[in-house]
């Protein structure tokens, strides 16, 4: 048996998946170093919404992010995602943007890169990995797994080549909807094994509908040298599989893992600790449900849709919505049910199932998927469909970058001076309101409270507040945390 590494995404796509992407740097610095000692290939870090929600809801500058955590965890590479072309946004971004953006990533102190492409069109990868590679940074290139006619193993096989022909230094497959089961697993992942070679082979997969931990196994078997998991207290439900859970199986099959399992105590500890303190949900097993096959929206998205259905006071058609989105997703040629596809498809099935004539309205961004401004298609729109949409325009095959103007000199001329090149990305992504917020937030706010006195002030906090199965919860966890044992502070609780 060979060897299986592990890199950490509890920083990062895990509560993402969980908390709404609200993990604050200050929560996350206490077990920064104990995570840099355990033996992980990498930790990813900042990302897609992880940017976004930094910028509009944290107000914290993720490149300062970035630069704060690089300086504490030296060992372990950080890993920074984008969507690609569209780097940490819903839209696309010209190629001067793209490569400095490469440039601030390693500038920062991150060394691994994780790029994809929300509709496998490897040509807006090109410039991501050709700049990242420039930049000195490992590119490990995703291919982004559904379920579809199209979507067959040969498929993923000739992607795997095309990005391998890029120049990247390992692929993964990533799973976003957590749609994989064992025994297609058991099909692509020896072709994929195959098509990348010499390359690391990697695993990105999600638990919605609890299947995530058994295929990482099987991928492992064979032949999937690196999984993505979450410390424990935050894997599955909309999260990834645990990495103690994995990693010790992977030893039982005879795999060998490097990785310090025991050292990962104290991490669940404390994220524990904090689910408590700020009011957020520990991961739970998720029930398997065939439905999520059908219509593939991610958990999070459907509690947005079910609050938002409630307020106008018809959550009883979540359902009907849910198989629309799936009528539209095979009408529209298969996107992948990931950011912003997502979106486009859920919000099409809205306004079918609320206006009755199906496609009467259509969201400009669904008008620009058909007509190829983000990318090639995986199969052809249904022609009855692409009428109401598109009407008589046509579609553009150029490589959606080139499409787009050079925008830094632009932004520096009409909302400079910046005093650094991440203050110029940062007026490229948000509009100057969103900017100046950010920019008079600064610094980021490293402190958290952790240890007896905060602790036992929280228990008795909850107390009062008669949140009784808060405190149950704190009084479960294990005797360790980042500031040494809590076993006299439940003592004096009780």
């Amino acid at each position: 048996m060979g060897k299986v590494s592990f890199i950490d995404v509890t920083l990062r796509d895990a509560h993402q998946s969980l908390w709404s992407t609200r993990m604050t740097t200050a929560m996350m610095l206490p077990v920064a170093p104990a995570l840099d000692r355990l033996g992980f290939e990498a930790i990813d870090l900042v990302g897609g919404a992880v940017f976004d929600v930094c910028v509009r809801y944290l107000l914290e500058d993720p490149w300062e992010r970035m630069r704060i955590m690089s300086r504490i965890i030296t060992k372990t590479p950080l890993i920074v995602m984008t969507r690609g072309q569209s780097l940490f946004t819903f839209e696309l971004f010209p190629d001067d943007v793209v490569e400095l953006t490469a440039k601030r990533i390693a500038a920062n102190g991150i060394r691994y890169h994780t790029p994809y492409d929300a509709l496998n069109d490897i040509r807006n990868l090109e410039v991501p990995v050709r700049a990242a590679k420039a930049a000195g940074l490992f590119v490990a290139a995703g291919i982004v797994y559904t379920i579809s006619p199209v979507h067959t193993d040969e498929y993923y096989a000739a992607k795997a080549r095309e990005l391998i022909r890029l120049g990247v230094d390992a692929v993964f497959l990533k799973d976003p909807s957590g749609l994989l089961k064992p025994e297609r697993v058991q099909t692509l992942i020896p072709v994929l094994r195959t098509a990348v070679g010499a390359l690391p082979l990697q695993l990105h997969t999600h638990c919605l509908t609890g299947l995530g931990p058994i295929c990482a196994l099987e991928a492992i078997r064979l032949g999937v040298e690196t999984v993505h998991t979450a410390t424990s207290v935050l894997a599955h439900g909309a999260s990834h599989p645990p990495t103690e859970w994995v990693a010790r199986h992977a030893r039982r099959m005879g795999f060998e893992v490097s990785l310090d399992v025991e050292g990962l105590k104290p991490v669940a500890d404390h994220f524990r600790y904090v689910a408590a303190r700020e009011g957020k949900p520990l991961g739970q097993v998720a029930e398997y449900d065939p439905f999520h096959y059908e219509h593939h929206v991610p958990g999070g998205m459907i509690s947005n849709l079910r609050s938002q259905l409630r307020d106008v006071g018809i959550e009883h058609r979540l359902d009907e919505i849910l198989e629309e989105a799936a009528r539209v997703r095979r009408e529209l040629g298969y996107p992948i049910v990931v950011s912003p596809f997502a979106q486009f498809v859920v919000t099409q099935a809205v306004l079918n199932v609320m206006q009755g004539d199906r496609y009467r309205t259509v969201p400009d961004e669904v008008r620009k998927y058909a007509l190829g401004y983000y990318g090639e298609l995986a199969a052809p729109i249904d022609p009855n469909v692409l009428d109401r949409i598109v009407g008589k325009e046509q579609p553009v095959t150029a490589r959606p970058g080139q499409l787009l103007a050079p925008a830094l000199e632009r932004v520096r001329r009409e909302r400079g001076p910046f005093a650094s090149d991440d203050d110029l990305l940062l007026a490229v992504f948000y509009n100057p309101e969103q900017y100046l917020q950010l920019v008079n937030a600064r610094p980021i706010k490293t402190d958290y409270p952790v240890g007896r006195t905060p602790l036992l002030t929280l228990i008795k906090e909850l107390a009062a507040r008669r949140d009784i199965a808060s405190v149950k919860l704190i009084k479960k966890s294990p005797s360790r945390s980042p500031d040494g044992p809590v076993e006299a502070i439940k003592e004096e609780a009780r």
